[in-house]
């Protein structure tokens, strides 16, 4: 029974969980772990090209829909969360993963592609957490997670650093970590946890350029200590936490996972 009951901890079964970025990497990832708690999955896209999240959710039996948006513009992201709530959809989970990267050493950092990064990676984040958030303290509390909502917005080790010719990106996640803590402060106690997730070091197609370079690929791999890179997958179970009952007295935080790398 005492194992049934932990299991149980985990369970998504029956809600609904909006995600941006699930196309690729750690975001299809997530969409695919939220599936097997249990999950129905709406995909945020630029287009509907991509169909291999959509298909493998469908495959694990959960309902999924895509919903095309451009984030980088904000006249299609104030439509978004109407537009889903019109077709009659309950979110109870938010998974703002899609991000962009921009890379200029600063002082030749062009100012359109800054405001492009801030606006995908900081004002989206914003106004579907606002917005999805808006939504979910209506809701009556889940007898599955016993909240109304769980938001997750994913950080990054730049949220606490500042890297090197990305000060776009670097005040894009330093903001949403404050951001994070910042709507948590108000919903928290209204039944809707809010939370981030700052991933390391991963071998994701963001990280090309870092992957491609040779002195900056051992620099970066020999201060990890658990001695990888990491994968999508290593963010299933995190993901899956934070959304869930096991996570209900978590709230504000930005958690860490990078292989131990902020411990150095």
């Amino acid at each position: 029974m005492a194992t049934s009951s932990v299991f149980s901890m985990f369970s998504l079964e029956g809600h609904t969980a909006l995600i941006t970025g699930g196309t690729r990497g750690i975001g299809k990832a997530v969409a695919l772990a939220l599936a097997e708690a249990g999950a129905d999955i709406l995909l945020v896209q630029r287009d509907e090209t991509s169909t291999d999240t959509l298909d493998a959710v469908r495959a694990l039996g959960r309902k999924a829909s895509i919903y095309t948006a451009d984030l980088s513009s904000a006249e299609d992201v104030s439509k978004l969360v109407p537009r889903i709530l019109a077709d009659g959809h309950q979110i109870r989970i938010l998974v703002n993963c899609a991000g962009i990267q921009r890379r200029h050493p600063c002082e030749k950092f062009p100012d359109s592609d800054f405001n492009e990064v801030i606006q995908v990676n900081l004002n989206s984040v914003f106004t579907l957490c606002r917005d999805v958030g808006a939504h979910m303290l209506q809701l009556e509390p889940s007898v599955v997670t016993g909240r109304r909502g769980s938001v997750i917005n994913f950080a990054s080790l730049l949220t606490f650093q500042g890297g090197l010719t990305v000060p776009a990106y670097a005040a894009s996640k330093g903001a949403v970590g404050q951001l994070t803590k910042s709507f948590a402060n108000e919903w928290t106690a209204r039944g809707v946890t809010v939370n981030a997730v700052a991933p390391g070091y991963i071998e994701t197609d963001m990280n090309t350029a870092l992957l491609n370079d040779p002195e900056r690929l051992a620099s970066i791999s020999a201060r990890i200590p658990a001695g990888r890179w990491g994968s999508p997958e290593d963010f299933k179970g995190t993901v899956v936490y934070l959304a869930s009952r096991a996570s209900a007295y978590v709230s504000g935080h930005v958690l860490v996972v990078d292989g131990g790398w902020m411990g150095r």
